[in-house]
């Protein structure tokens, strides 16, 4: 006998149900499916009522959004075609996806509105596959990859290792220099706290308006994965999606060629709001940020929901230990957001960097060390 056992054909239809409403944001744990089933179990059911009735019972839904939930059970179980609120009626957002690379496979994590092709914001999902040619020599990226073990962000860690210079003496290793010398402690062995690089998060918006900066990016982005301890990459568009695995390969043009494939909405629409929220709401994305010195590579042409991009670039300002805004734009000399969400996000902010060419993107990333909170660097 197989275990864990098969699962009936009759319970597969609720368990269904508990992953579409996942797919759909809503915190649905383990116990509250069971107790579904077994809810489902006593009533018989004799009735698509009971059913209804033991899915609110047990799973819980926030009273805010009851109608989206009923919504979903409709559409689940009696297959009327109705549409969920904000979920592809005519003329709204296709939902953006999150999803991660995992044996060269997505992995469908959750559901939130986005949107499509072109340089402004619009309302159907655009899937693609880019094709990167091979990689040009670039010296910015040589020396780049020299200068950032010692320049890039670094924290104190757990721990204390030798140093020539110190507070802390060693006195098991001062001893036993001693004892060499017949007792005579000529030299005091130190120790001090152990440091780190610190991890570095990128966001690269992978939008239409955009098109221009994504190869750029993805370029750095593999730069910056051979040189740093600890690198997240995810990309942002009508999906996030993480391609930290296709950027760890040593060929520059494999790691594109695998990133190319993970990435299905190249050159679309976006709203940043939204996929910065959605990163906020999976917590393995969430941890990645915490502490961390937080990249976002994008021009900030938000046409989605300002409040919703301000609110979540306020909470992520909060758990990294650094938030920065590189933009293509900021190369400008004078230059100052001109759409309403990257305006009112501004004071959230540690620093607003220019991009636009690999050489400005290397030394922007290079001072993060010396950036203080509110501080914006000069182009």
């Amino acid at each position: 006998m197989s275990w864990p056992p098969p699962l009936p054909p009759a319970a597969r239809p609720f368990l269904g149900f508990a992953q579409l409403l996942r797919a759909h944001g809503f915190a649905v744990a383990p116990e509250q499916v069971v107790a579904f089933l077994e809810a489902v179990e006593l009533l018989g059911p004799r009735h698509l009522t009971d059913i209804r009735r033991a899915a609110v019972a047990t799973l819980a839904p926030p009273r805010e959004r009851i109608e989206e939930f009923l919504a979903l059970f409709a559409a689940h179980f009696e297959g009327r075609g109705r549409t969920v609120p904000g979920t592809g009626e005519e003329g709204e957002a296709e939902p953006l996806r999150v999803q991660e690379e995992a044996a060269g496979e997505e992995e469908l994590l959750l559901e939130v509105v986005g949107e499509s092709k072109g340089e402004a914001a619009s309302p159907a999902e655009a899937l693609g596959l880019r094709r990167f040619g091979p990689a040009a020599p670039a010296r910015a990226l040589d020396r780049f990859r020299r200068e950032a073990p010692r320049r890039l962000p670094r924290r104190r860690a757990a721990g204390l290792v030798r140093a020539k210079r110190g507070p802390v003496v060693d006195l098991a290793r001062s001893l036993r220099r001693a004892a060499t010398r017949e007792g005579e402690v000529l030299e005091l062995a130190l120790r001090r706290r152990r440091v780190r690089q610190r991890r570095l998060v990128l966001l690269i918006d992978v939008s239409g308006s955009m098109k221009e900066q994504s190869e750029l990016h993805l370029r750095f982005a593999h730069a910056l994965a051979r040189v740093a301890e600890r690198l997240e990459v995810l990309t942002f568009g009508t999906r996030l999606t993480r391609v930290t695995p296709a950027l760890r390969l040593r060929s520059v043009d494999r790691a594109l060629e695998r990133a190319a494939r993970t990435v299905r909405d190249w050159d679309g629409g976006t709203r940043i709001g939204e996929a910065l929220a959605a990163f906020l709401r999976v917590p393995r994305l969430l941890g990645f940020a915490r502490g961390a010195v937080v990249l976002i590579l994008s021009d900030g042409l938000e046409r989605g929901d300002p409040e919703l991009m301000v609110r979540a670039v306020e909470r992520l300002s909060r758990l990294a230990h650094r938030l920065v805004w590189v933009s293509p734009l900021a190369a400008t000399p004078g230059y100052e957001p001109r759409t309403a969400a990257l305006s009112a996000a501004l004071p959230h902010l540690d620093a607003l960097l220019p991009g636009g060419s690999t050489e400005r993107l290397c030394r922007s990333v290079l001072e993060l060390a010396r950036i203080e909170p509110g501080r914006r660097l000069a182009a």
